[in-house]
C-alpha cells in the first residue's frame, strides 16, 4: 500500500512551523457541551466546512479526550471531512462522576451508547445532510456498537479500530478474571458502598515511560500524548474502578447477545500486536455478524502486522495503512438535492 503524503509524517511533527499549522487549525474549531444522561454535562468539539460533503463522527478510547485527536481531525480535515467528536462522561473535559477525577467509573456502560446517540441526533445531525460515518478506538468502538445495536440508522457506516469488545484479562483466564471482578465489587458494595474502588494494581494517572508502553511505536507521538496530559491536568485519568470492569463485562454479553441488532455495516481494523484488548473476541464478533449477515461485516477483521493498540498514533506506515482503509470504508458522499427528498 502506497504511503500517502498528504497525511501527517511523524517528522512533520519535528516541526515547529509545521506544529504551528496545526495549531491554528485547531482555533478555528467549535468547544461546546450538552447535557447527557442525568443531566450529566459531556464535551465536545467539531471542525465544519460546508463545502465538505461528508461527516466523521469520532468516538475516541478510554481516557481519551479530542485534546489527543488534533493531528488525526487535522489530517482528517484536509481530507474534505467534517469532525465531530466527543468526549465521554468521566473523562476528557467531560463531567468526572467521583470525588477523585482520576478514577475511572461510569454508572452504567449504556450510558455512554445513549450520550453518544444524543450528540449525534442533537448536534451532528442539524449540521448534515447526509448520516454521519463513525470512526471509533478502543473503548469507543464498544460504545459505538452498542450505540448501533440500541439506536439503528443512525449512522452510515462504521470503521472500529482496535475495538474493546471484551477486555483483555492478561494472565489470567478470561473466567477467572471475571469472577475476581465480580467478588471485588461484592465486597466493594458491602464495605464501601458510596466509594468505587480501583480494580488490583490500579491508581492515579502516572505516564509510563515510552520504553514500556504498548500502545504504541512512534515515539514522537507517544511522546506528545504524555507532555500533552503533563499540560492539562483536567484531562489526566487514573485507572479502572472493579464497577467499571463490571459494567464492560455486561456490555460484552449485551454486545453478543444483541448482534443481530445491529443494521449499520461496519468493518474491523485489528492490531496485529495488541496488548490491550482480547483480538480473538473481535475475530468472534466479526464472524457472528458476518453470519448474520455477509453485507455488515467480513469473516474477519482487517488485521494490520506489528501494530500496537493506538492505530492513528502509530509510525507512518501502519498509520498510513489505517487511513487508507477508512478512507476506502468512508467515500465522500454527495449531498441531498432536491429529487433525494
Amino acid at each position: 500500500m502506497n504511503a500517502d503524503s498528504s497525511l501527517t509524517k511523524e517528522t512533520n511533527l519535528q516541526s515547529t512551523d509545521y506544529l504551528q499549522k496545526i495549531e491554528r487549525f485547531w482555533q478555528s474549531g467549535k468547544f461546546e457541551s450538552f447535557n447527557g444522561v442525568g443531566e450529566h454535562r459531556i464535551e465536545y468539539a467539531y471542525f465544519f466546512d460546508e463545502k465538505h460533503t461528508s461527516t466523521i463522527v469520532i468516538s475516541p478510547g478510554r481516557c481519551e479526550g479530542y485534546l489527543k485527536y488534533q493531528e488525526v481531525i487535522f489530517d482528517l480535515f484536509r481530507k474534505k471531512y467534517n469532525v465531530f467528536i466527543i468526549d465521554h462522561r468521566g473523562q476528557g473535559f467531560s463531567q468526572r462522576a467521583q470525588q477523585n477525577p482520576h478514577k475511572g467509573y461510569v454508572e452504567a456502560f449504556d450510558f455512554y451508547a445513549q450520550d453518544l446517540h444524543t450528540f449525534i441526533q442533537s448536534i451532528v445531525m442539524p449540521k448534515c445532510d447526509k448520516l454521519p460515518y463513525l470512526l471509533a478506538h478502543s473503548l469507543g468502538c464498544a460504545i459505538a456498537t452498542r450505540m448501533m445495536q440500541c439506536f439503528p440508522k443512525t449512522v452510515n457506516n462504521a470503521v472500529l479500530l482496535s475495538p474493546m469488545i471484551a477486555i483483555s484479562s492478561g494472565p489470567l483466564p478470561y473466567t477467572l478474571a471475571k469472577m475476581v471482578i465480580k467478588t471485588g465489587n461484592w465486597f466493594n458494595n458491602l464495605l464501601s458502598p458510596k466509594e468505587p474502588w480501583y480494580f488490583l494494581g490500579q491508581s492515579n494517572y502516572k505516564p509510563t515511560c515510552f520504553e514500556k508502553n504498548a500502545l504504541t511505536h512512534s515515539k514522537i507521538r507517544y511522546q506528545q500524548f504524555v507532555e500533552l496530559y503533563q499540560r492539562n491536568s483536567k484531562i489526566q485519568l487514573g485507572g479502572v474502578t472493579i464497577h467499571w470492569l463490571l459494567e464492560a463485562i455486561k456490555s460484552e454479553t449485551n454486545i453478543f447477545t444483541d448482534i443481530t441488532k445491529i443494521d449499520t455495516p461496519l468493518v474491523i481494523i485489528q492490531a496485529g500486536d495488541d496488548t490491550i484488548v482480547d483480538n480473538q473476541k473481535q475475530n468472534d464478533f466479526c464472524l457472528q455478524l458476518h453470519t448474520h449477515s455477509s453485507d455488515l461485516s467480513t469473516k474477519k477483521p482487517i488485521q494490520i502486522s506489528r501494530a500496537r493498540h493506538e492505530l492513528l498514533f502509530e509510525v507512518n506506515d501502519i498509520r498510513d495503512q489505517t487511513f487508507q482503509h477508512i478512507f476506502d470504508h468512508f467515500p465522500h458522499q454527495q449531498l441531498t438535492s432536491d429529487h433525494d427528498e
